[in-house]
C-alpha cells in the first residue's frame, strides 16, 4: 500500500510539473501574441495611446502599458507628445520608430535588377532599377552584391538597422530543397539558395516573383482578405494570398497558371507543351509590336492603332478565359499584376466585360482588380517578407 502511494505521489508530481510547464509555455505564447498584435496595431494606426490600445484590442490597460514600455525599451516605439484630451488627463501619444529597422528588396530579372529600401511599416524609402543582364555564375552575384552596397551607401543606411535582403527570382523557389529548382527566363535549374546568399552580408529571404508581387499587394490588408495575383510579365505566373500569408503547394508551385491549358493542342509553350496560358498571355505578345516597349504598345492602343487593337482583342480573349477559370476554382478577387497589369490602366474594363460574359453566376461587382503597386512590386514584396519575419518574432 505504501509503495503504491509513493508511485501515485510521483505520478501526480510529474503531471503537476508537466501542467506547469504547459501553462508557462502558454503564458509565454499569449504574451508574445499580445506584443505582436499591439505592435501591428500601432504600425497600422500611426499614433495611438495606451487607453486606445486597451479599448480597441480588448486587453487590460496594465497589459497594454507593459507591452508598450517593453517595445520602447527595445527602440521600436517612441513617445510623440500627448493626444488631445477628451475630458480627462491627456494620454501620451505613441508611434512606431519607423526607421528603427530596414529591409532591402532585390528583384532579379533577365536584364535588370530592382532595389527597394523599406522601413518597418513597409513604406518605400528608395527605389532604383539598374540594367544588369543575368549571367549564371559567381561574378554576377558578386556584382549584384556590390551594387546593393553602393545603393545602401548612397542612401546613408546604417548597416546595423538592416534586417536582411529579400530576393525575388522569376522561377520556382523550393524552400524545402533550398533551391531555385527551375527558371526558364534565366536559363538555370537546381541552383542552391546558399550559393546565392553567400555573396551578401545580410540574412537572405527568397521568393518567386509572382509570390513577391502578391505579398506586396496583401501586406497592408487584413486577415480576411483573399485574392489570386495573376502576374502578366514576360512569363505568366500567379500566387494565392489569404490570411496575411502566401498559400504554398506541396512543391512550391501553387498558382502556376501560366501552364494551365486554355487551348487544346494550341500554340507551343517554352515548357514543351501546347496551349498553355503563357503561350497566349505573356507580355511580349503585346510589346513585340512596339519594339519591346509595353508602355508604347498601350500608347498605340489609346491612339486607336488598328494592329494594336487586334492584338489586344485576341490577348484579352484568352486572358478572360483564364481569369474566369481561376475565379470558378477559388471564388476570390483576381488581381492583375506584372508588366501588363501595371500598364493597362482603363483597359481593365475591357477585360472585365469579357470575363463577366463567361461567368456562370452573373456577378454584378467586378472581381477583377488592377494591382496597386505599378512599380517594383516584386522587389517590394521581397523586402516586406523580411519585415514580416521580424515583426512576427516581436
Amino acid at each position: 500500500m505504501i509503495k503504491e502511494m509513493v508511485h501515485l505521489k510521483k505520478y501526480f508530481n510529474k503531471v503537476w510539473v508537466v501542467d506547469m510547464d504547459k501553462k508557462k509555455i502558454t503564458n509565454m505564447e499569449v504574451k508574445k501574441k499580445n506584443r505582436n498584435e499591439v505592435f501591428r496595431y500601432i504600425c497600422r494606426q500611426g499614433t495611438v495611446s495606451n487607453p486606445d490600445i486597451s479599448y480597441n484590442m480588448k486587453i487590460s490597460l496594465p497589459t497594454a502599458t507593459q507591452i508598450t514600455k517593453e517595445l520602447m525599451a527595445e527602440g521600436l516605439l517612441e513617445e510623440k507628445g500627448e493626444l488631445q484630451s477628451t475630458g480627462g488627463r491627456r494620454a501620451k501619444a505613441l508611434s512606431a520608430v519607423v526607421n528603427a529597422r530596414l529591409a532591402v528588396g532585390l528583384d532579379i530579372t533577365k536584364n535588370h535588377i530592382a532595389l527597394v529600401l523599406t522601413n518597418i511599416v513597409g513604406k518605400i524609402i528608395k527605389y532604383e532599377r539598374i540594367h544588369q543582364p543575368y549571367v549564371s555564375g559567381e561574378a554576377y552575384y558578386r556584382e549584384v552584391s556590390e551594387r546593393l552596397e553602393h545603393f545602401l551607401d548612397e542612401n546613408g543606411v546604417d548597416r546595423q538597422k538592416v534586417l536582411g535582403v529579400g530576393i525575388s527570382f522569376p522561377g520556382i523557389i523550393n524552400l524545402d530543397k533550398g533551391q531555385i529548382t527551375y527558371s526558364h527566363i534565366l536559363g538555370v535549374e537546381a541552383v542552391p539558395l546558399d550559393s546565392v546568399s553567400a555573396f551578401f552580408h545580410y540574412p537572405c529571404f527568397f521568393l518567386n516573383d509572382a509570390n513577391a508581387g502578391a505579398y506586396a499587394e496583401g501586406f497592408h490588408g487584413d486577415e480576411t482578405e483573399r485574392f489570386f495575383y495573376l502576374s502578366l510579365s514576360n512569363t505568366v505566373g500567379g500566387a494565392i494570398f489569404g490570411g496575411n500569408e502566401l498559400i504554398q503547394g506541396n512543391n512550391f508551385r501553387c498558382g502556376e497558371v501560366g501552364h494551365m491549358t486554355v487551348v487544346i493542342d494550341g500554340e507551343g509553350c517554352y515548357c514543351g507543351k501546347r496551349g498553355c496560358l503563357d503561350a497566349y498571355c505573356a507580355a511580349w505578345h503585346l510589346s513585340d509590336l512596339a519594339d519591346g516597349k509595353l508602355e508604347q504598345f498601350f500608347s498605340m492602343l489609346d491612339q486607336g492603332d488598328a494592329e494594336a487593337a487586334k492584338i489586344w482583342d485576341s490577348y484579352t480573349d484568352y486572358l478572360a478565359i483564364a481569369v474566369n477559370n481561376i475565379y470558378m476554382v477559388l471564388d476570390c478577387d483576381i488581381v492583375l499584376g506584372g508588366y501588363v497589369g501595371s500598364c493597362m490602366g482603363t483597359h481593365l474594363q475591357e477585360i472585365w466585360d469579357k470575363v463577366v460574359g463567361r461567368n456562370t453566376f452573373g456577378e454584378k461587382d467586378s472581381f477583377v482588380k488592377a494591382c496597386n503597386y505599378k512599380v517594383a512590386a516584386a522587389a517590394l514584396g521581397a523586402a516586406l517578407k523580411v519585415i514580416e519575419t521580424f515583426v512576427s518574432q516581436i
